[in-house]
C-alpha cells in the first residue's frame, strides 16, 4: 500500500483573441487564473454539503486592477467589471467533461462597443448584478486596448488532476 498523498488540482486556462470589426486579429492572450475562495467552497458545498449545482455560467469583462483570493462577486474593491459590450455577461456554453476537462467549443463572444481598456475576465453564477458566486478571475500579462467594433472570443477551459 502506498503512502502518496494525492491531490485534487484545479487549473482554468483562458484564450481570448481580439478581433477587429475586419476580422483580424489584434491580439491573443492565453492565461491561467486565480481560483477565488469563493469558488472553491462553491465546488466543495456542492459536491460535499448539498449545495446548489450553478446550472450556468457566465463570462464577464474585468477592467484595471488586481484580483485577490478573497474576492466575491459583490466584493472586489480592486478591480472593476468593464461595461462596454453588447449585453449582459455571456453565458459559458461548456461541454460535457471529460479526461478531467471541460471546455466551452462554441466560443463565447463579446461585440464591444466602446473604446476600453481590458485587463482580464471572470467566471461567476449570475448575468448581471452583485449577487451570486464568482468562481475565478484572470488577469492578462498586461491591459488590451479594445475598440468600438471589436469582438473578443473567449474560450475558458477548467481542468481537474490529481496527483
Amino acid at each position: 500500500m502506498s503512502n502518496a498523498n494525492t491531490d485534487l488540482k484545479l487549473s482554468n486556462i483562458w484564450n481570448v483573441t481580439c478581433l477587429d470589426r475586419n476580422g483580424n486579429v489584434k491580439w491573443h492572450e492565453e492565461k491561467k487564473n486565480l481560483i477565488t475562495t469563493e469558488g472553491l467552497n462553491h465546488i466543495l458545498n456542492t459536491e460535499f454539503h448539498e449545495g446548489t449545482a450553478v446550472t450556468t455560467w457566465f463570462i464577464g469583462l474585468k477592467g484595471t486592477g488586481t484580483p485577490d483570493a478573497g474576492d466575491e462577486l459583490g466584493s472586489h474593491s480592486s478591480w472593476s467589471e468593464l461595461s462596454g459590450y453588447t449585453g449582459n455577461r455571456q453565458p459559458w456554453q461548456e461541454d460535457v467533461a471529460s479526461s478531467g476537462s471541460m471546455t466551452n467549443s462554441t466560443v463565447t463572444a463579446f461585440p464591444i462597443t466602446a473604446d476600453a481598456t481590458v485587463a482580464g475576465a471572470f467566471l461567476a453564477s449570475a448575468a448581471t448584478g452583485t449577487s451570486g458566486t464568482l468562481y475565478g478571475v484572470v488577469d492578462f500579462s498586461s491591459t488590451r486596448a479594445v475598440s468600438n467594433g471589436d469582438t473578443l472570443n473567449v474560450t475558458v477551459t477548467i481542468n481537474a488532476t490529481s496527483s
